[in-house]
């Protein structure tokens, strides 16, 4: 009983360790994050991105690594820019780019990591970006017929008050009916600006990333007072091995960017090498299971070969390098409450828990607005004349609602839709085609079918 508890104790303590480090960072990146979604205009990514050059490669590479997108959520904003003029190499290069980093990871990453991998990453993953864009541009020629399909079918036409124009036969006006989030309006004024940052940031990007967080600090906590130090310190001469085993672990499992950090500093502080952490901070966020069958059916077969392969190729020379070629005190990590009875919780400052209880509040504050928003929508169906109940698979945040709500929109006859991610589903108002709804949504990436 009495190692039980003190097995407890010291869990919690890494928990609570880590929770501290992350959280002034992760508020400060969640803040960024949504001054960036408010503030700059849609339209300044796409019209920098149309040349089939290397130009506009690493245009999407840099525009990609600051952007707060998962992998599920960044693929429909690749077919948007698609459909907005950008080349396909544009587009995946963005697709590499985005999932790896964002502003928040990369200051979790200084938070856990330091300096040196807070720098790394995001280089790492720019730099892998513009390699995967030029091989695609290079050799996948064949597949810009099937992106610029599947852009043409999954956007809808945009109005000037943001909203997604009906085409009804009106030549010279249109009635924009359709419904948006309140974070999908671009109000005009500096305070309806900072209004919309705080709630993308605070609200939607909290219930988009908040889960994977919880589960990765839990993860990490465990890996930290569970693993014995010998097993993964018995590997770590043998490098090339250390990357081999976490990129068979990272590709079929999902963790976002932010998730993975402390997986992999609990990780070192057992053993392995700091090269392979970087291979699982790259492949985790970037290559799952469900992305890679997206972008296999978005963007064509050959630019999901060239997209998975360029991922590892970064990942494994990268993470070579900082083996072999970098100082290996830069990239040391402490663990946290791996030493049985030592409580290190007990040393934090008011201002930790001070930190520590507002991110509490703002991640049980977006958990709780996602279970009423779910209620809602489900019970103004019940009350509002009959619309038609679609199933819709493979939503995982609040990027993929909304870009499902647009390929709704964009149909004729849609008068309103309703997407409800926790429920997976969408109620559509109106007299529409099904079959061209199912094809929209179809198009972007997701599973749709009529509910029975």
């Amino acid at each position: 009983m009495e190692t039980i508890t003190t097995w407890l104790e010291a869990y919690w303590d890494a928990l609570v360790m880590m929770t501290a480090e992350m959280a002034p960072y992760l508020l400060l990146g969640f803040f960024v994050a949504g001054l960036l979604s408010t503030f700059i205009p849609r339209n300044v990514y796409s019209r920098h991105l149309a040349p089939r050059t290397m130009g506009s490669v690493a245009k999407a590479a840099a525009l990609g690594v600051p952007l707060p997108l998962c992998s599920c959520g960044v693929i429909p904003t690749a077919v948007s820019l698609r459909k907005e003029g950008a080349s396909h190499g544009a587009c995946t290069s963005f697709l590499i780019a985005t999932p790896q980093t964002g502003v928040d990871s990369i200051a979790a990453t200084y938070s856990l990591m330091g300096l040196p991998f807070a720098i790394v990453r995001p280089v790492a993953a720019l730099f892998t970006a513009i390699f995967g864009g030029w091989m695609v541009n290079r050799f996948a020629q064949e597949d810009e017929a099937v992106s610029a399909k599947a852009a043409q079918a999954g956007t809808a036409e945009e109005c000037e008050c943001h909203c997604h124009e009906h085409k009804h036969g009106h030549q010279h006006k249109h009635e924009c009916s359709c419904h948006h989030d309140e974070a999908a309006h671009q109000p005009s004024t500096f305070i309806g600006k900072m209004q919309g940052a705080l709630r993308y940031g605070f609200v939607e990007m909290l219930q988009d990333v908040g889960k994977w967080l919880v589960i990765g600090l839990l993860i990490a906590a465990l890996i930290t007072v569970a693993v014995p130090n010998e097993w993964l310190a018995a590997l770590h001469d043998y490098k090339l091995l250390n990357m081999l085993i976490v990129l068979a672990v990272a590709i079929p499992m999902y963790v976002c960017a932010t998730g993975s950090i402390p997986i992999a500093v609990s990780l070192m502080a057992k053993g392995l090498t700091p090269g392979a952490a970087l291979v699982l901070l790259m492949a985790g966020p970037a290559v799952n299971s469900a992305s890679m069958l997206v972008i296999g059916k978005v963007f064509g077969r050959r630019t999901f070969v060239l997209y998975v392969a360029s991922i590892i190729i970064g990942a494994m020379l990268f993470g070579l390098g900082i083996d072999y070629l970098l100082p290996q005190e830069w990239f040391t990590v402490a663990g946290f409450g791996t030493v049985a009875g030592e409580h290190s919780a007990h040393c934090l400052t008011t201002w930790d828990y001070v930190f520590i209880g507002a991110f509490l509040l703002l991640m049980a504050n977006a958990f709780l607005t996602q279970h009423s928003h779910h209620h809602e929508v489900h019970e103004e169906a019940k009350e509002a004349s009959t619309p038609k109940l679609y199933s819709v698979k493979g939503m995982s945040c609040n990027h993929c609602k909304a870009n499902v709500e647009r390929a709704i929109a964009s149909i004729d006859g849609v008068e309103r839709a309703e997407v409800d991610l926790k429920g997976e589903c969408a109620y559509v108002y109106g007299k529409h085609e099904h079959t061209a709804l199912i094809a929209a949504v179809s198009a972007i990436g997701y599973t749709i079918e009529e509910a029975s």
